[in-house]
């Protein structure tokens, strides 16, 4: 009986093994780690991926072969309005392997959080999973950048909306600029440079 075993895995006994005629030979298949038994083929025709076969009552010469396949895990990758996460979706990960993500705010936005399998690392631009043994989750959430526009008015008059005002990037903003009775406006300045 001519045994073999592709890459990821072992079979026992392996090479060729000589039999009696009308005795009996188990054959143990055995997967490396990281690696699962993707097939088993008796004499050409495929048994499945079983971990072990038995030739019994052995009449002829006979074929065993094992092949494998990586073990491979799933880190599901999504980000929420205003930015990016690479790679997206559901990424493939073999068993052991590293897999590394970038967080990628738009124009206007910053990182909000980032969650790994629903815990928050921080508000990180990439993150990496080492030695990769199960499943995962990663997701990014981003926030609108505000700016504060501090707006003061003199003796005289009034200017609305005052104070600080908070306002999204990209977004407008109007005041207005009134005199008391008895005054005029002389001067609107913003940031610094008149307006008239």
């Amino acid at each position: 009986i001519t045994a073999s075993a592709g890459t990821g895995g072992t079979i026992s006994p392996s090479g060729s093994v000589s039999l009696s005629h009308g005795s009996s030979q188990s054959f143990t298949i055995s997967p490396n780690a990281g690696y699962q038994i993707a097939s088993v083929t008796v004499d050409s025709v495929s048994q499945g991926a079983i971990s072990s076969y038995t030739f019994s009552n052995i009449t002829a010469a006979h074929t065993i072969s094992a092949t494998f396949s990586p073990i491979t895990y799933t880190i599901a990758a999504s980000a929420g309005t205003g930015g990016t996460i690479s790679p997206s979706g559901n990424v493939a990960v073999n068993y052991g392997a590293n897999q590394t993500f970038t967080i990628t705010p738009n124009t206007g936005y910053t990182i909000a959080d980032v969650l790994v399998d629903g815990a928050s690392v921080g508000a990180v631009s990439s993150y990496t999973f080492s030695n990769v043994t199960a499943n995962h989750t990663i997701s990014a959430t981003f926030s609108v950048k505000t700016y504060t526009i501090t707006a003061s008015a003199g003796t005289g008059g009034t200017i609305s909306p005052s104070g600080s005002v908070s306002v999204s990037h990209g977004s407008s903003q109007s005041f207005s600029i009134a005199a008391n009775t008895g005054y005029t406006i002389s001067n609107v300045t913003v940031d610094g440079v008149s307006q008239g």
